[in-house]
């Protein structure tokens, strides 16, 4: 689940502004060791049932191999790797989220192995544009997740409404938004981050830089656009941001009742059942904009230091892992989807209530990469609460627009 920066984030982007400053943190002039070696791994696990299955996995290319794996659980990843790659000690392999991908790449300390993978050209688009750098995709996605449109199906019937209202356009998203709200219930509730409104975005076209990411786009008629019809449903009352509804996030507000619909990613499946076993519901397409259909994706890569000793060994375990049988396994234990488009494929064949996520794959947005763009995601963030109230979108897309420039050198 996509959550709020921290502290500990901002010291990791600190270490690693550091890092580019001084080359890539370890000894250039290590040689690949031969024979087996034992592979240190660093993962962040979203719990017992994934560090069980990426433990298995790792365990049967070690028992094959003839190497070993110690796997460790990063408590805070980003800090961890930021204090490793300085230290001069980071893991042979390890989880690569985009924000530090783009840091890690700009100093040059990760391996480019991405190409000698088989089928390289097999990941989906979006999510290898999401680790390119310098014009190469350098790390293979590991899986990704991306946004749909959740509904409670009993409040649904409760309404009178049918298969046949299933919203496919903004103005069908807030009509049925409307005709869900009661005194105790929104129509529509989301959480108020970009990694939400972002789609709204990408529906009328519109984003925050341009396609090379060298310019900043924010300013944009296709983003007011976007901005005007979210201020719309706030404003309308059927529709509130999570908190609004003393909620953590959207998640929380559907659970508890509190909001018949939100937009959320396929990791609402096990919150779902593990949390509100008792809620029904069915997860839809997100509606499409004035420019067609749009989501969000949302992945990781995984990473190899550049001058690692294990290099080699480590390319084979990537290899391993992102093998379509194996991506299918772990993906059963993740609630991911697999970044391979065969294994994704049979994998919603198995679990169709996936299906509206990978249907979103085709027309997702990656996270912006650019280094330093943390910052300026969250000052836009702590806007857009504001739209409920009046708040000026056009205010806030300026204010995002001069950031974006002043963080990309411009």
């Amino acid at each position: 689940m996509r959550t709020r920066r921290s502290a500990a984030m901002t010291a990791a982007a600190l270490a690693l502004t550091a890092l580019a400053g001084c080359g890539q943190g370890f000894d250039s002039n290590q040689a690949a060791a031969s024979g087996p070696v034992s592979l240190s791994v660093l993962i962040g696990s979203s719990g017992d049932a994934e560090t069980q299955a990426v433990r298995a996995a790792t365990g049967a290319w070690a028992d094959r191999t003839h190497n070993s794996v110690n796997l460790t659980l990063a408590q805070d990843a980003k800090q961890q790797l930021s204090q490793a790659f300085a230290g001069g000690t980071p893991p042979d392999l390890f989880y690569l989220d985009p924000a530090m991908f783009a840091r890690l790449a700009k100093s040059g300390s990760l391996d480019s192995y991405a190409a000698a993978l088989p089928d390289p050209d097999g990941f989906y688009a979006t999510l290898r544009q999401t680790f390119t750098a310098n014009g190469k995709v350098v790390c293979a996605p590991k899986d990704f997740s991306t946004l749909a449109l959740v509904i409670d199906t009993d409040a649904w019937a409760q309404a009178g409404l049918t298969e046949a209202d299933t919203p496919t356009t903004w103005d069908q998203l807030a009509a049925v938004a409307t005709r869900l709200t009661t005194p105790q219930r929104k129509g529509l509730a989301l959480s108020d981050t970009h990694d939400r409104v972002g789609a709204f975005l990408v529906q009328a076209c519109g984003w925050y830089l341009s396609q090379d990411g060298r310019t900043a786009t924010a300013d944009s008629p296709e983003n007011l656009t976007a901005l005007r019809y979210l201020q719309k449903l706030l404003t309308s009352g059927s529709t509130a941001f999570a908190k609004q509804v003393d909620a953590g996030w959207g998640g929380e507000a559907f659970g508890k009742g509190r909001a018949a619909m939100t937009i959320e990613g396929n990791w609402m499946i096990g919150a779902l059942a593990k949390d509100y076993p008792d809620r029904h519901w069915k997860a839809v397409e997100l509606p499409a904009g004035p420019a067609g259909r749009g989501t969000l994706s949302f992945t990781n890569c995984w990473g190899i230091p550049a001058n690692s000793p294990h290099r080699a060994q480590a390319e084979q375990l990537v290899a391993a892992l992102t093998d379509p049988a194996q991506q299918t396994a772990l993906a059963k234990a993740t609630g991911t989807l697999p970044s391979r488009t065969s294994a994704a494929t049979a994998f919603v064949a198995e679990h169709p209530e996936q299906k509206p996520f990978l249907a979103g794959a085709e027309h997702a947005r990656g996270p912006v990469t650019a280094t330093g763009f943390d910052s300026v995601l969250s000052d836009f963030d702590s806007g857009l609460l504001g739209l409920s109230t009046g708040g000026d979108p056009e205010q806030l897309l300026k204010t995002l627009q001069r950031n974006a420039s002043q963080a990309l050198g411009k």
